[in-house]
């Protein structure tokens, strides 16, 4: 099951279950798109790949058992254990590497 986990981990920035600026690499490393496109460059600072737009939970059970009433988003918020500069300087070596390739 996705976590939908409530901030970016870089700025803190909240974002709900419902947003459309939450994106995520393939281990759910969670950030706002504003630092994936400014920032980090599309390249996860945790495990160097790229980023897609969070899926959205839908908040009503089309099917039994199947919504964000059933399953709700992560309260727990995370933070990124690097720097800027750390970020920066990791993006810079990978980011003219396409996210399929790296």
């Amino acid at each position: 099951m996705l976590k939908l986990k409530p901030n970016c981990e870089f700025c803190n920035r909240d974002l709900p279950p419902v947003s459309e600026e939450a994106m995520i690499c393939s281990y759910e490393c969670t950030f706002c798109r504003d630092c994936t496109e400014n920032l980090l460059c599309n390249v996860c600072p945790n495990c160097g790949g790229g980023f897609v737009p969070r899926p959205v939970r839908p908040a009503t059970a089309r099917r039994e058992g199947v919504s964000i009433q059933h399953h709700p988003a992560s309260e727990e918020r995370v933070h990124s254990r690097y720097s800027k500069l750390e970020i920066e300087t990791f993006s810079r070596k990978i980011r003219n590497i396409s996210p399929e390739n790296r």
